[in-house]
């Protein structure tokens, strides 16, 4: 059962792995025997960052790179370079992501693209680059780090839930694409993950009440917190190993119960 989940002989890359989610799962892919793990981030500072924050993590088979998953020409290079650098690439893990939280009718249109860009059409480029050598080599694992905005909608956020099920659609198409070539695409879905980005939404107000956006999520959520962005480690390593050779297109929405909730009644 054991090498059913065993990541031994993989390279994976994910992009925007400095911190978070992304950092996340690249641990857990190295708990699970991965051989190198690569990331890249849009700018050498938050490169440099990430790889002392893997050094302290005792991560050693690291290798980061700049590069802005936006620009086709740059990812087509970059993938050229960590194949004469590193090795192939087995896994896949889109997840690098912006949001822009502007009520859709004082949003630009250049603003609504930016995210587009990044959250949707930069996994479109990634996923491009990596296919043919996937397809030749007749195995493959591309994870698309989606959101409960892949199937919600929220005030505030319409890029982002745009991309978001834009990515969901895109994860099922590349499943439908290519798995005849033994390649499996799917989706995972975090829920609302306590990262040191969402610390201000849950830290106590001055009167020592409960922010109420932490409140909002703790009622909708039937585990009633936040999850620990650990908890992504199982299916994270599930998707990305021999276990998952079953399943395509599939969304993993690890959430804690939120889809399938209508919330807590007020007293």
């Amino acid at each position: 059962m054991d090498t059913l989940f065993s990541l031994k002989g993989k390279n994976a890359w994910i992009t925007g792995a400095a911190y978070g989610i992304g950092f996340a799962i690249a641990k857990a892919f190295v708990q699970a025997g991965i051989d190198n793990i690569i990331f890249n981030t849009s700018n050498e500072a938050s490169m440099l960052k990430g790889l002392e924050a893997y050094r302290q993590a005792g991560i050693s088979n690291v290798h980061g790179y700049v590069c802005d998953v936006t620009d086709e020409t740059a990812v087509k290079a970059l993938v050229e370079k960590i194949h004469a650098e590193v090795g192939p690439i087995h896994i896949l893990v889109n997840n690098a992501g912006i949001i822009k939280r502007i009520p859709m009718h004082e949003m630009s249109r250049s603003e609504f693209q930016r995210v587009i860009d990044v959250d949707l059409v930069g996994p479109y480029i990634c996923s491009a680059a990596v296919v043919p050598e996937m397809m030749e080599r007749r195995e493959g694992k591309i994870i698309n780090i989606c959101s409960m905005m892949s199937e919600l909608g929220r005030e505030t956020v319409s890029a982002y839930a745009a991309a978001k099920g834009g990515l969901k659609m895109l994860t099922r198409n590349i499943c439908s694409e290519y798995g005849q070539y033994n390649i499996q695409c799917n989706g995972l879905g975090p829920g609302y993950i306590a990262t040191p980005q969402t610390a201000p939404l849950r830290e106590k107000q001055p009167d020592g009440s409960r922010h109420p956006f932490d409140s909002f999520i703790c009622a909708k959520t039937p585990a009633g917190r936040w999850l620990d962005p650990d908890e992504l480690a199982g299916p994270a390593v599930f998707l990305a190993s021999k276990a998952s050779d079953a399943v395509n297109g599939h969304i993993l929405y690890v959430d804690g119960g939120i889809l399938a909730y209508i919330g807590k009644q007020p007293k």
